[in-house]
């Protein structure tokens, strides 16, 4: 069962909509525990002074900010509980903009935002507007002491709310030197079409089923049969092809064909029209549409004034 993670109102204008908030994301690891071999039991971490060596009690440690090198300054509790944001339980909706403004590197996270007792009736207006609008509205609120910002969109008849990071949170592309070197990249007109080819061969309808996180479901296969007693053959990790790249040109025609004749592979091809139309450089083959080739890829981490108001 599903436990709610926060609970308050949705605030914009007038309107306060009582929800509350369920993680939408749950990441999914292998966690491992260190133990000393000779006799399988677990090892602890012990708090010790860097200096004396001495272990040091939890309940005597205080935070303290580096300035320099060894200097720190040392924050109470006190101080830093007078500067925590108030928690108002809203969800304030500040303002309401189009989805595609907004850069997915800012995405962090998400929540399924369900209607509390009593708020159904505003809840499902608002997802009703904010679909009609084709808007998503940009939100405040505060989790846990912590001030977030965020994204919330209608999504099959119910909220999202898509955590977000700040601004200053990027890390500038500016301060990366290896882009310098595309200043001086001429790309021709034909690596240009053959490229376009190869993304067309590769093209389908997304399908996040599809990706998986291999590598996970390895070691749980290897745990699973060491627990039952077998030993598992070990074969080393597959390394980095010892191919060096010379003609861009080939590379990119190789590609296409390979694509085109994995493609044409593909049971689903049968079924598809033959008045598709032919990628640049590629003689009379045809392009399929079909389902893409599973991969990994890894994942979300926790995100970021009211007056009186009179509940909808």
């Amino acid at each position: 069962m599903a436990r709610a993670v926060w609970s308050g109102a949705i605030s914009f204008g007038l309107i306060n909509i009582p929800v509350k908030l369920y993680s939408a994301v749950t990441k999914r690891s292998v966690r491992f525990n260190q133990i000393d071999p000779s006799n399988n039991a677990r090892i602890r971490n012990q708090r010790v002074n860097a200096e004396s060596g001495e272990p040091v009690d939890p309940d005597e440690l205080v935070k303290g900010y580096e300035i320099s090198k060894g200097n720190y300054v040392v924050v109470t509790e006190d101080e830093l509980a007078s500067l925590q944001p108030r928690s108002t339980h809203t969800i304030d909706l500040e303002e309401f903009v189009e989805l595609a403004e907004v850069d997915p590197i800012y995405f962090d996270g998400a929540f399924h935002v369900a209607p509390a007792p009593g708020g159904a009736k505003a809840y499902a207006l608002l997802v009703e507007a904010l679909a009609e609008s084709g808007k998503v509205a940009v939100a405040r609120f505060v989790m846990r002491s912590k001030q977030y910002v965020a994204l919330m969109r209608p999504v099959d008849g119910r909220l999202m709310l898509s955590m977000m990071v700040y601004a200053d949170e990027l890390n500038p592309a500016s301060e990366i030197p290896d882009f310098d070197d595309l200043a001086e990249v001429e790309v021709s007109e034909r690596e240009r079409e053959m490229a376009e080819a190869l993304i067309e061969s590769l093209s389908a309808t997304f399908d996040p089923e599809a990706f998986h996180d291999s590598y996970r479901e390895d070691v749980m296969k290897l745990i699973d049969a060491k627990a039952s007693g077998a030993t598992p053959a070990l074969e080393g990790p597959s390394g980095p092809s010892d191919d060096v790249v010379v003609d861009l040109m080939a590379a990119l025609e190789k590609s296409v064909a390979e694509a085109r004749e994995a493609r044409g592979r593909h049971p689903s091809k049968a079924d598809q029209d033959d008045g598709e139309p032919e990628a640049a450089g590629s003689g009379d083959d045809r392009t399929g549409d079909d389902d893409p080739d599973t991969g990994t890829r890894g994942s979300t981490k926790d995100s970021r004034g009211t007056s009186e108001r009179r509940s909808a």
